[in-house]
């Protein structure tokens, strides 16, 4: 067994392999002397099996509220969120994996036993948990480095870390919040080759919230523009990517058209964020 993604529930010909129908996030006010305050939505979408999805939007529009109604953490205030073709509720449900943006490792755990953390807790047996755990290593170029502690590498090797403790699990859907931007431009493309590998290889559907829109740009198939609060789509790319793709495509004359565009869609946005004018 390798790491390409565990085959989920079957889906209808056409059908979405994780969705979001009509749905709204309002957070409640802190006392009653403020308003509650409408954070996202509505929002429709439809992800691919296999897709990688990316959304860029202005600070504070929803991002991450969208990526943890998504991933069953959190729940919308109207809407429903679907995945394999089953409602989420109340919980993360089975085949999904999130990658946040701060280093979730453990520091008084080795490297291989922060990999290892997720399979001991969920009880899985020591024999597939070794197998995995060194497969995942291997993968992410880190079976050099199984026995440091995380104080003991760079950034972007502790965020390698993070992605393998998830890769582990073999989840279907990856969601992924901003998992690069602690890192700098060159390491932060490296990181992306590394991430399309992963992508390629296993089969699963990703979706990535960052604000770097060179970065949606170079690693998606789609990228969803959005809103300033309360934070909408209002504009679909398609870049018309081949799959075996990685940073080299930067270079191509269609990339800084997709980045035009992008930029076109979320300037306005940004602004009105910032308290600007268009």
């Amino acid at each position: 067994m390798t790491l390409a993604a565990v085959a989920g529930p079957g889906l209808r010909a056409g059908e979405a392999h994780a969705a979001l129908r009509g749905v709204t996030r309002v957070f409640p006010p802190a006392d009653r002397r403020q308003a509650p305050v409408h954070a996202l939505g509505p929002v429709d979408l439809d992800l691919a099996r296999g897709e990688f999805f990316a959304v860029v939007g202005p600070s504070g529009c929803g991002k991450s509220t969208l990526l943890e109604i998504l991933a069953g953490l959190a729940a919308p205030t109207e809407g429903e969120v679907v995945f394999e073709g089953a409602p989420v509720r109340g919980s993360p449900p089975d085949g999904v994996g999130v990658v946040f943006q701060e280093d979730a490792s453990f520091p008084w755990l080795t490297v291989w036993d922060n990999v290892a953390f997720g399979l001991r807790r969920a009880g899985t047996d020591a024999a597939e948990t070794a197998r995995r755990v060194d497969h995942a290593l291997g993968f992410m170029g880190l079976a050099g480095f199984a026995r440091a502690y995380p104080a003991q590498l760079s950034g972007g090797m502790r965020q390698r870390v993070c992605i393998a403790r998830t890769l582990v699990l073999e989840p279907r859907l990856i969601l992924l919040d901003e998992p690069f931007g602690a890192l700098d431009q060159q390491t932060r493309l490296l990181m992306g080759d590394e991430l399309l590998r992963l992508w390629r290889d296993t089969g699963a559907t990703i979706l990535l919230i960052t604000h770097a829109l060179d970065e949606a740009a170079m690693l998606s198939d789609r990228i969803g523009v959005m809103s300033a609060r309360p934070g909408r789509f209002i504009d679909m790319v398609a870049t018309g990517w081949p799959r075996e793709r990685d940073s080299t495509i930067v270079a191509d004359a269609a990339f800084g058209e997709v980045t035009a565009r992008l930029w076109s869609s979320l300037r306005a946005e940004s602004l009105k964020a910032l308290g600007g004018e268009r």
